[in-house]
């Protein structure tokens, strides 16, 4: 009895040791400051993890525990009777924040997206569409193999706020965008790419259709001393080759960083074997200085400069001679422990493009001569505050400006009357196109982010944008179109609320809200009867349009379950959103004004921007993920958007069609390998009036790549793209423009490169 009992004893004597729990402090190991919101996960069951409250955790003893904090390096502590009361956590060296924060689920903004490191894994000379291609929901408008536009869910242009580096911008000079954001950046210092899907976050500027965040390659923490990296490619479709070179110095206080690349693409061919005016040449470099003031403080340079030439676009009625930018920013943050005022940001910018296109390599040169100097100056910064207001209820205010400014012309040198008999001597134009306008966005944002429980976060933002707008040289016709025209005030107000639910340690479901606010750009209020669509007709500008407003409303849930046996880890999610838009701006012909230029060529009437009264959009996202046999991966995609202008009874313009990926990867060691099938379907939802006449077919394309680490730092990489050669285009691809001496018919859309074989060749040192 006597050992019966004894053994009784011990066993609830051991259940109630293994029941008990030690509180922990969690401290800054050089302020001594208690952290609050310090995240710690069971390492047996990843399912326990808890959130500080009251200052403090409470651990089960005998567990052990991963605890982590952002900006703080993580410990690992096993929890038992002797175990410390305070836990020091130490600061890793500062650097500048980004839109997301890598996962931290009480932090990011609701419904983002995160690409892994662009500049790992490559197996191709990178162009700037690599840097959307595999985004689900996104697609790419193309009018060459240059400029190339991102859409993400049917919104384009403007209505996605697209910036570098948590607010940087560089603006287009072209009024055909043939130098979109995008073309103004090396995509090999793009390391990631920081997607938030609609109007869920304030406070990165006005966004309208969602936010795009291009990060750039940042110094590594804690590699002192000199390294670098350099890296060649070629592509056989178009002879084209890229080189890039990366050399960095860092120490504890001071970090350079220089980047040069230079690439030298020709004309691809097709499915067909058809040759497309494709070709380019740019050089750009970049320098990157920071300075540590300490592990709480830093400040940092930002300079880069952009030079394209001989651009052909096969979709645009002409080609750029150049096209230069230069792009200056200066970055500051300050962590503030211990204090109700954390952190501290602060950044100006400034940037210039010098763009010149002409005709002199197209049919028509014979006939007329243009010459296109267009200039664009951007400026900008935002100053943000942290402040800490309680445990669990962090406050974000801020102000932000944004200010574009645009001026140039169209020489033409009409050679031939309509006749075409030539004229002697030749007759000499002046067409404003951007009349010397300005657009001045001037904002105010608070943001909250309040903890409801340990796995229930509730964010609300409102913002407001004082827009200022003028036109300084307006030409006389457009001057007649609009007799009242003088400069304009607008005031917009943005807001958002949205809830994040960790359902558990795999499992987080999100809903959202959010009224987004656009002003119309440049285009849509003062271009003065140039051809800017996918159509031949001459659009103009409208002044007066009311911003619009993208009202969105979401649902997202992800979900992963680690496996074990042949099945390693599951991961799936899904996303469903509803966009009700008020005043969204599309031009429609007007027939009261007629062509300005070439009279008497079709269509005779051309379009005004105007605001519709209603339209809307819904879509889904999808994807899901299968990990097995310890080194293989299988990947499942598909991104759906259905958009409609109720008062034109069709769709809206450039609407994607449904998309699907599958890819299946192979990895281990120093060997990988990846199969990709894009598929692609129709597209029958048209926009008539955008010049969307014809249902464009659906494709499927094969991609191949593999990579191989030779030796430490050198690695090798090739690849078969559209490994088929199929001949195709997609729906958001604009058509063939001005291109008689190519025998490329403007009555059809840019095709894609067929079968193209590629070789890429790294070294990191």
């Amino acid at each position: 009895m006597k050992l019966i009992l004894s053994a009784i004893c011990f066993v609830a004597g051991f259940v109630m040791l293994n029941a008990q729990t030690k509180t922990i402090e969690v401290k800054d190991a050089q302020t001594k400051e208690i952290l609050g919101g310090v995240y710690a996960i069971n390492q047996n069951d990843e399912e326990d993890y808890r959130i500080t409250e009251n200052k403090t955790l409470k651990l089960e003893i005998g567990e052990t525990y991963l605890i982590s904090y952002m900006g703080y390096a993580s410990e690992r502590l096993k929890i038992n009777s002797s175990s410390p009361e305070v836990i020091f956590l130490k600061a890793q060296n500062t650097e500048l924040p980004e839109v997301l924060v890598s996962g931290k689920i009480f932090q990011d903004p609701v419904m983002n997206i995160t690409t892994p490191d662009l500049t790992e894994s490559v197996s191709q000379p990178k162009n700037v569409a690599d840097l959307f291609r595999d985004i689900n929901g996104f697609g790419l408008i193309k009018r060459g193999n240059y400029a190339i536009d991102p859409s993400f869910r049917a919104s384009h242009y403007e209505q996605l706020n697209i910036q570098y580096d948590g607010g940087t911008k560089v603006m287009h000079a072209c009024p055909n965008r043939m130098d979109p954001i995008t073309t103004h950046v090396m995509p090999e210092d793009i390391a990631k790419i920081e997607v938030v899907r609609g109007p869920y976050t304030m406070r990165y500027g006005a966004t309208f259709g969602g936010l795009i965040n291009m990060v750039s390659k940042r110094p590594e923490i804690g590699k002192y001393g000199f390294s670098g990296n350099a890296s060649s490619g070629f592509e056989s479709n178009g002879g084209s080759q890229v080189q890039m070179l990366r050399l960095q110095y860092a120490e504890e206080k001071l970090d350079v960083v220089g980047m040069y690349g230079y690439r030298d693409f020709g004309n691809y061919e097709d499915g067909a074997g058809r040759e497309i005016p494709s070709s380019f040449r740019s050089i750009d470099y970049n320098l990157r200085m920071g300075y540590n003031f300490s592990s709480l403080e830093r400040l940092q340079l930002h300079w880069r400069q952009s030079f394209g030439r001989d651009v052909l676009h096969a979709s645009l009625p002409m080609d750029s001679d150049y096209d230069d930018s230069s792009m200056l920013s200066l970055d500051y943050f300050k962590k503030r422990p211990g204090k109700t005022l954390r952190n501290i940001q602060a950044k100006a910018y400034y940037s210039y493009v010098d763009h010149l296109m002409s005709n002199s390599r197209r049919g028509n040169f014979n006939t007329v001569e243009a010459v296109s100097p267009v200039e664009a100056t951007t400026a900008g910064g935002r100053f943000e505050l942290e402040w800490k207001l309680d445990e669990f209820w962090t406050l974000f205010t801020g102000t932000d400006a944004l200010l574009i400014s645009r001026d140039g012309v169209r020489n033409r040198l009409v050679k031939q009357n309509p006749m075409g008999m030539p004229l002697d001597p030749p007759v000499a134009f002046i067409d404003k196109i951007w009349q010397n306008s300005f657009i001045n966005d001037y904002g105010l944002f608070a943001e909250s982010r309040y903890k409801l429980n340990s796995s229930t976060v509730l964010n609300a933002g409102v913002r407001y944008d004082l827009v200022h707008s003028d036109i300084q040289d307006p030409a006389s016709d457009f001057q007649a179109y609009y007799p009242g025209l003088e400069n304009r005030t607008e005031h917009n107000f943005s807001a958002t609320v949205s809830l994040k639910k960790l359902l558990n340690a795999d499992n987080q479901l999100e809903f959202a809200f959010g009224r987004g606010v656009r002003s119309a750009n440049m285009i849509e209020r003062f271009i003065n009867h140039f051809q800017v669509g996918q159509d031949p007709f001459e659009y103009i500008g409208n002044p007066d349009l009311d911003a619009e407003v993208n009202n969105q409303f979401e649902v997202a849930y992800t979900g992963k379950k680690i496996l074990d046996g042949a099945i390693n880890r599951l991961d799936w999610g899904a996303s469903v959103y509803f966009s009700h838009f008020e005043n969204y701006i599309v031009a429609i012909i007007d027939p009261t004004k007629t062509r300005k230029f070439m009279p008497n060529q079709e269509p005779l009437n051309p379009k005004v921007f105007r605001n519709l009264e209603d339209a809307y959009k819904t879509g889904f996202e999808a994807n899901f993920g299968i990990d097995f046999f310890n080194n293989f991966q299988f990947d499942a995609e598909v991104a759906y958007v259905y958009a409609r202008n109720e008062d034109l009874s069709e769709s809206l313009p450039l609407t994607p069609p449904l998309r699907s990926k599958f890819s299946l990867q192979y990895n281990k060691n120093k060997f990988w390998a990846a199969t990709d099938l894009r598929v692609v379907s129709q597209q029958d939802e048209l926009a008539t009036s955008f010049g969307e006449n014809l249902a464009t077919p659906g494709y499927e394309l094969v991609d191949f790549r593999l990579g191989y680490e030779l030796t430490p730092g050198l690695n090798l990489g090739a690849a078969v793209l559209n490994a088929f050669d199929e001949q195709y285009y997609d729906h958001l691809n604009f058509a063939f423009r001005n291109q008689a001496n190519a025998n490329l018919s403007g009555m059809e859309r840019l095709t894609d490169p067929g079968q193209n074989f590629t070789l890429f060749v790294k070294y990191a040192f």
